[in-house]
């Protein structure tokens, strides 16, 4: 669970759930994401991007109020 503050979601807040989905790709599926860059060709930080906006919706969200 993603714990934020309701009155707090400023750029800052939304770059900082971004990078802890980016290092939350990395951990669960790095080495895959790696192997299929290195045989179809493809940038490893846009396809890390991609999968991080993704991996977002699966994060379950609790609002402080």
């Amino acid at each position: 669970m993603v714990y934020l503050n309701f009155t707090d979601l400023s750029e800052e807040a939304q770059n900082r759930l971004l990078e802890t989905s980016k290092e939350d790709v990395k951990r669960k599926f790095g080495d895959s994401i790696r192997k299929y860059v290195k045989e179809n060709y493809g940038c490893f930080e846009t396809l890390i991007e991609e999968e991080a906006l993704r991996n977002l919706y699966s994060y379950t969200y609790v609002f402080n109020i």
